[in-house]
């Protein structure tokens, strides 16, 4: 069998591959498809302009992503099972931070809800949250008062989002937000979907401290979304040393490392 014949032959295998590998990740860049596939970045956009002509994938800046309606990513339950560890240590470096009484906003995600977890049974302060499961921890913390913002429900995130969050929040004021994040690298914060932004957006825009909390996988991940660049950034919780490019970066924006 020729060359040309086996790439043809391999290439429904591999549009299987990277079909099953995007339902998974929500988004993955060319770079890491030709890694995990073993081919080159030609053969993969091959390959993804093939998928996209099927309307299977949307091809965006450097990688693809599942278009809109497309099969979910992995749900919010199995996502925090994955890193747990990591992530409930971040949650409790994060909660640390809290003060008695004080007013914080916390952010979608698994990693953000930890720190509604480790927050002590006493805490007799304010959260103001988006995320749905945050929501549901804190109705065992009776002391605390809760403060629930947004619209339409994203499943997959389990968060309340929509232009609605930004009406109910600009008569509020957060002394610090908890961030959560899809990808991080030297040039910004990343999600993976552009529905993400108006929650985050207008609780970063009321609070007087962001804090971003990232596990170490965030590091190494792609996401397509920039939510803002590093200066926006006031505080950084992660559980591993950063890679020099990202480190660089934090110091010239001078940003505090609290590590998990």
């Amino acid at each position: 069998m020729s060359v040309e014949t086996a790439r043809y032959e391999g290439a429904p295998r591999r549009r299987t591959q990277i079909m099953a590998a995007l339902r998974r990740a929500g988004f993955l860049s060319v770079a890491e498809l030709s890694t995990q596939l073993g081919v080159s970045q030609m053969t993969v956009r091959r390959d993804l302009r093939q998928l996209a002509e099927a309307n299977e994938v949307t091809l965006v800046h450097g990688g693809v992503s599942l278009p809109p309606g497309g099969a979910a990513g992995p749900g919010f339950a199995s996502r925090a099972q994955t890193h747990a560890r990591a992530k409930q240590a971040i949650g409790a470096a994060a909660a640390r931070m809290v003060r008695a009484g004080d007013t914080i906003g916390i952010d979608s995600g698994t990693t953000a809800a930890e720190v509604a977890h480790a927050l002590p049974a006493e805490f007799d302060g304010c959260v103001v949250t988006h995320s749905v499961p945050v929501l549901g921890h804190m109705l065992s913390r009776p002391r605390a008062r809760v403060i629930g913002i947004g619209g339409e429900l994203l499943h997959d995130n389990q968060a309340l989002v929509g232009f609605g969050v930004r009406d109910l929040t600009r008569r509020l004021r957060i002394r610090m937000l908890f961030l959560g994040a899809g990808a991080v690298d030297e040039r910004g914060v990343y999600v993976r979907s552009e529905i993400e932004l108006s929650a985050k957006h207008a609780l970063m825009e009321i609070a007087d401290e962001i804090v971003l909390l990232v596990d170490g996988s965030k590091l190494t991940s792609a996401a397509p979304v920039q939510v803002c660049e590093l200066d926006r950034i006031d505080t950084l919780v992660v559980d591993v040393s950063l890679p020099e490019p990202v480190a660089g970066a934090v110091r010239r924006n001078g940003i505090r490392v609290v590590p998990a």
